[in-house]
């Protein structure tokens, strides 16, 4: 059997990643038929077919779910060496993987990304903002970014941001003619923003009060999934929004939200920045941690 190419699994790697083969052209910088060649190839050396593919779609077969999962970690400590490497004789390169929600993400790209990608021109950064959590070692990231208290026991924290508050939110003239909330259980009286889990359960409101935990199944005929659409809807009139404080702190700044049951949100652990404990740390990730670590 032939020996495959390096450039003939990261072509299989990008297209499993991406589910198609445009985006992982483009990722690649090549063309669609020079891809494709090299998955025919690829398959060829192998003896087995690797995707389902249709006209409209692109699916991976079992064998190349089986490759997928145990090529990623192989590539991505590929990249740790060349980058470190090329680190050692001057300021780090390769690729910088990092997985979190969008509103982690969104911290990242106001804090710590502009410096980065000033300091280390060298280093591509790789973003990847999804509502639910993964396994960052086989899906072949280097770091995480979530709430403290979703960080898997077994990594290594660093914290990126201070203490934060989920706030019920509204606009000013949402309030109009209606009475203000006093206690969580007001909120049953009015029209809420619910929120869609990843997992595709609805989210319980939660609130604490002097030792007093209570967790609400909110009303509202509005389900959305995504944080900034929740802000918008509730900017908009629409209802009671229950969102991350850091994501709205600029518009009850401004007045254009207004802040519910403040006295019912206590404060929880922030984010964090996490990566494996027995894993070499990239050169690439050490130098976003460094920065994560000061503030300007």
């Amino acid at each position: 059997m032939a020996k495959p190419t390096l450039d003939g699994l990261r072509a299989f790697a990008a297209i499993a990643t991406h589910n198609s083969f445009r985006r992982a052209a483009d990722h690649l910088g090549v063309s669609h038929s020079s891809l494709s060649l090299g998955l025919k190839q690829l398959e060829s050396e192998l003896g087995v077919r690797l995707f389902h593919r249709t006209t409209r779609s692109v699916s991976l077969t079992e064998a190349g779910e089986q490759l997928q999962k145990r090529l990623n970690p192989v590539l991505h400590q590929l990249e740790q060496l060349l980058g470190d490497i090329s680190a050692a004789g001057g300021q780090p390169t390769g690729r910088l993987r990092i997985n979190g929600s969008e509103p982690a993400i969104r911290v990242l790209l106001q804090r710590v990304v502009p410096r980065f990608t000033a300091n280390f021109p060298g280093m591509e950064l790789d973003l990847v903002a999804e509502g639910q959590l993964v396994d960052i070692v086989e899906q072949g990231f280097d770091a995480g970014v979530r709430l403290g208290e979703a960080v898997p026991r077994d990594m290594i924290a660093v914290r990126l941001s201070e203490d934060m508050r989920f706030l019920a939110v509204c606009a000013p003239h949402y309030l109009a003619g209606r009475e203000l909330p006093a206690t969580p259980e007001d909120l049953l009286k009015h029209q809420c923003i619910r929120q869609r889990l990843p997992s595709g359960k609805r989210y319980r409101w939660e609130f604490s009060r002097h030792g007093q935990t209570m967790a609400i199944d909110v009303p509202g005929n509005l389900t959305l999934d995504n944080i900034q659409l929740m802000i918008e809807a509730a900017h908009q009139g629409l209802g009671i929004a229950y969102v991350p404080e850091l994501s709205v702190r600029q518009r009850l700044d401004e007045g254009k939200l207004v802040s519910l049951l403040e006295d019912w949100s206590p404060c929880i652990p922030g984010l964090f920045l996490y990566f494996p404990a027995n894993r070499h740390m990239p050169a690439g990730l050490r130098a976003f941690i460094d920065l994560a670590k000061t503030r300007d």
